[in-house]
This record gives C-alpha cells, sequence and structure tokens, in this order.
C-alpha cells in the first residue's frame, strides 16, 4: 500500500526513466503495441492473425517479432475515483463486480487502486477475484484520501506501480470517474510518458455527460501549471478508450471484455536517439481480409527510445 501526491511526482519520474532503461536493455529491445479492432457498429473484431496487421515506426515498416491474443496475461488495474461525488456509482460498480470480473481469465491479474486528492494502491494485483470485489465495496469508505480530485497523479501513480511489477504479458488501467480535474504541475504528457514507460493502455468509464476540454483561445493566457482533465486525450495516446457510463452496471462488464479482446504485437526497436520520442501506427497489411473496410485500429501513438 502506498500514497502519491502531487508534490511526490517529480521525484518519481527520474525512477521511472531508469526502469526503462533497464527493459530495454535485456537483450533485443522490443516495442510492445497493444491494439484493439472496431468495425464500424463499433463491435470488437477478433480472430485476426499477425499477416492482417502491418506496423509502422516513423512511418518505416517493422517486422512482427511477436503476436497474441487470447494466452497473454492481463495485469488489470482498476483506478477508482473516491471523491465525494462519486459514491453512489462507486456501490453500483462495486455491485457489478462479480460478473464483470468474470470476463477475465485464468492467469489473469487485478489490483484496485483509489484517489481523490492523493492516490493509494489497497489491493495490489492478484488472480483471488473475490479479493478484488471486496476492496471494490470498501471503496465507498475511504475518506483518507483527501478533498478534490487529482486525475492526472492518480493515473501517474499507477503507472509508477505497474513500471515495478516484473513484465508479463498485457497492462492496462480503467480509470472510473466524473472526469473533473484541475491538475497542478502534471501535464498530460508526462502522464502519457508514464503510462508508456509501463506499457499500459489507460481506458476510462466516465461519469455523467462528458466532453472533450476545449483548447485554449488564441491570444488568451492560460497557467500551464494548471491544465483540466482530459481522460478523452490520455486514453486515445495510449491505445485506448474513454466511454460515457451510461447504466454503470452495464458499462463495468462490456469494457472489461473489450480490455480482455485485444491484441498483442511486438516488434524490435530501431536505433534511436536516446529519450527520442517515436511515432508508432498500426494498420491492416494488404492481405487482411476484405471485412476489414471500414475497421478501425486503437493502439498507442509512440513511445520513447531507451536511454
Amino acid at each position: 500500500m502506498f500514497f502519491i501526491t502531487p508534490a511526490l511526482i517529480l521525484l518519481l519520474a527520474g525512477a521511472a526513466s531508469a526502469w526503462q532503461e533497464a527493459t530495454f536493455r535485456g537483450g533485443i529491445s522490443l516495442v510492445k503495441v497493444d491494439a484493439q479492432v472496431l468495425d464500424r457498429s463499433g463491435r470488437i473484431v477478433g480472430g485476426l492473425q499477425a499477416s492482417d496487421f502491418q506496423i509502422l515506426d516513423e512511418g518505416q515498416p517493422r517486422q512482427i517479432a511477436y503476436f497474441g491474443r487470447e494466452t497473454e496475461p492481463l495485469d488489470l488495474v482498476l483506478l477508482l475515483d473516491v471523491s465525494g461525488s462519486m459514491y453512489r456509482h462507486l456501490e453500483l460498480l462495486a455491485d457489478a463486480a462479480r460478473a464483470s470480473l468474470k470476463q477475465l481469465y485464468a492467469g489473469d491479474r487485478v489490483a484496485v487502486a483509489l484517489f481523490a486528492r492523493s492516490a493509494e494502491i489497497r489491493q495490489p494485483l492478484t488472480e483471488d477475484l473475490r479479493a478484488v470485489e471486496e476492496e471494490m465495496h470498501d471503496a465507498v469508505n475511504t475518506r483518507k484520501l483527501g478533498s478534490g480530485t487529482a486525475i492526472n497523479v492518480a493515473v501517474v501513480a499507477t503507472a509508477h506501480y505497474l513500471q515495478e511489477q516484473k513484465p508479463r504479458g498485457r497492462r492496462a488501467v480503467l480509470i472510473v470517474t466524473d472526469n473533473v480535474s484541475l491538475n497542478y504541475l502534471v501535464p498530460d504528457e508526462e502522464v502519457i510518458r508514464q503510462l508508456y514507460a509501463a506499457d499500459a493502455v489507460l481506458n476510462g468509464i466516465l461519469i455523467g455527460k462528458q466532453k472533450r476540454p476545449a483548447p485554449p483561445r488564441p491570444a488568451r493566457f492560460t497557467n500551464s501549471d494548471f491544465t483540466p482533465s482530459n481522460i478523452f486525450k490520455l486514453a486515445e495516446q495510449t491505445g485506448g478508450e474513454a466511454v460515457e457510463a451510461g447504466k454503470i452496471g452495464d458499462s463495468f462488464p462490456q469494457m472489461i471484455e473489450r480490455i480482455r479482446a485485444r491484441y498483442s504485437i511486438q516488434y524490435a526497436a530501431p536505433a534511436a536517439a536516446p529519450g527520442a520520442y517515436r511515432h508508432v501506427r498500426v494498420e491492416f497489411s494488404p492481405q487482411a481480409p476484405g471485412k476489414l473496410r471500414g475497421a478501425t485500429i486503437r493502439a498507442r501513438a509512440g513511445y520513447y527510445a531507451a536511454e
């Protein structure tokens, strides 16, 4: 169990860079890409093979070194907003936990993290889904994480927790929040960097009528130290998705299913300047079946080369 506050984020960033360096030095450096394929109606497309995809690194095709789906174990962190406005929603979420977690496979692990002004890992990664369910029910009684909502702080804390775990399979974070937050000294770019370092995809279930934050107006002063929450941007950049909850009892199992039914693609990292940002794009190959016409792929937008 640990707590993360805004004041600790900058200190933790250096440790994350060291973790990333160690990860890439172990033999051949592999870039991991977690991809989701949806048809025109937004339904999951399954049954695809490595030959159906091509991956581009800075516009150059790279050979796929590994491809997997159902056989890949999943480490999933449920990141729950326990600020005052969320209590009723957390109760409904907990009530749907048992049915939702049944979407997972043997060998998958789940952790529970809570946040308001600060963040805390309440249940470390475990295959004991009953323990996860109990922690979700207990979440509504948490009052010690401060007043307010610091979303970016919480996501960075979760990314750091995953960075400390031994790599295995796929990683995802599912945040449940009303997306009402003003972030102090933790810009979106730092959050994305830490999620990339953790090889984690961020997904969100958003409570209430959600709109993307409006971009800053030209010639109008904005304080770059304070930024509004933008789960949409964080999800898109890491290859995930953010959806409005609707009935949370329905949204939760559907999101777990969609997180589980993704493709894992890995390729050898090309030579690059240490710390350089590299753009990644996943496309359908010319050999892909015609039924994929009009389908979309969600995948991470890039990564930072090992230092």
